[in-house]
């Protein structure tokens, strides 16, 4: 009988925990519809216009989020060091794969108008374009990360280019842990903490600088609620509750999926979907990113039908059908190889201010900044 009980309240905190993590991600799908928060519109504005207003946004979310992590960690409340998913400080330190990646995944995101999130975002505005780049996006991501297509097809060369720190003195990328051994310093969780500080502080000056940015209300919101979502997710899995999760999961009878120290990111959500939608009964399948991919999707919908935001957009060539739909594959391929997409790598990653993540946010640029320059290159050919 009590341990029945113990089941019943076990089960409430794991509902608990992807009940709030749906909450937070309603809030991001509206404050997305609302501000036109989008990293591949960052990229695009700067490239385009000279506009660094949503770079600055994207670049303050990484700011707000680093130094919740900063505050969070020197309270002890988590330590991020320990397993995460996916296993940003490791010290295996696969540098390819962040860079390849995180090319496929900026060139993917702006054929496909839009990253991971903002693909969720348009969806729920009506778009039907981002429905079709998601569908293969999923699609792709499902076959990396539960079929042996991964295993087979990448993973042999980034296991052969991959460094093992370790082997050199240095206990994770992090970057404190990195200029400890590159100076002769013992790594400590001080030498980090000060280092993700002053990287907080630096780029929140960079990103205050600007008077536009400061005056623009939806850029400043954007980026705070982009940062304060990751570190709420840190927070939740992480600390108390998240210990509190991962005690249920390991005397469950059948274990949820992903139960462990996590915080927003969407290509693996999306394939993590398309496996729960083969088996829609296996409830346990159920986990972290489905939970958020569900309600960034219906937050943006929530808010768009009152504000009259609510667009039908779909194809009208077979050329624009073609870009979206590559672009989507190579987002879900890419995403999957970087470990991560522009929210999970170059905002929650850049909160542990791991070395592979930072590598992975320029490559997501370096990719979208030379498709940008190639598709003007090509009109102006065909001009």
């Amino acid at each position: 009988m009590l341990t029945h009980r113990m089941d019943l309240m076990e089960f409430g905190i794991h509902q608990q925990l992807l009940l709030s993590v749906f909450g937070i991600a309603l809030v991001l799908g509206a404050v997305g519809q609302k501000t036109r928060f989008c990293t591949m519109g960052a990229v695009s504005d700067w490239v385009n216009m000279g506009d660094t207003g949503r770079m600055r946004s994207w670049v303050f979310a990484m700011a707000v989020a680093l130094t919740g992590v900063v505050i969070l960690e020197a309270t002890g409340t988590i330590n991020l060091s320990a397993e995460t998913f996916p296993p940003y400080r490791t010290a295996n330190f696969a540098w390819l794969r962040y860079i390849v990646g995180g090319v496929m995944f900026g060139v993917g995101m702006t054929l496909a108008s839009g990253c991971g999130n903002r693909t969720l975002v348009r969806i729920g505005g009506g778009n039907v374009k981002s429905l079709t780049v998601l569908l293969v996006a999923a699609l792709c991501a499902y076959l990396m990360l539960w079929t042996p297509l991964f295993e087979k097809a990448f993973l042999p060369w980034i296991q052969a280019t991959s460094i093992n720190l370790a082997q050199h003195g240095v206990p994770s990328q992090e970057m404190g842990s990195i200029m400890a051994g590159m100076f002769g310093l013992e790594p400590s969780r001080s030498l980090n903490l000060t280092v993700s500080a002053l990287a907080a502080l630096a780029l929140f000056a960079w990103v205050f600088k600007s008077r536009d940015f400061r005056e623009s209300s939806d850029n400043v919101i954007g980026g705070a609620v982009v940062g304060l979502a990751v570190v709420a997710a840190w927070y939740l899995t992480g600390g108390p509750l998240g210990q509190a999760w991962k005690e249920y999961a390991e005397m469950a009878t059948e274990i949820p999926s992903r139960v462990q120290t996590q915080s927003f990111t969407f290509v693996a959500p999306m394939g993590d979907t398309v496996r729960y939608l083969l088996s829609p009964t296996k409830l346990s399948l159920i986990n972290f990113g489905v939970a958020a991919l569900a309600g960034v999707i219906l937050g943006a919908f929530l808010y768009a039908i009152p504000s009259k935001g609510f667009r039908y957009e779909r194809f009208f060539t077979l050329k624009d059908f073609a870009a979206h739909a590559l672009g989507g594959a190579l987002m879900g391929t890419g995403g999957v190889i970087a470990m991560g997409c522009t929210i999970g790598q170059a905002v929650t990653g850049v909160s542990t201010l791991a070395l592979g993540s930072i590598l992975a946010f320029l490559g997501m640029v370096i990719g979208s900044l030379g498709t940008m320059k190639y598709q003007y290159w090509r009109m102006m050919q065909e001009a």
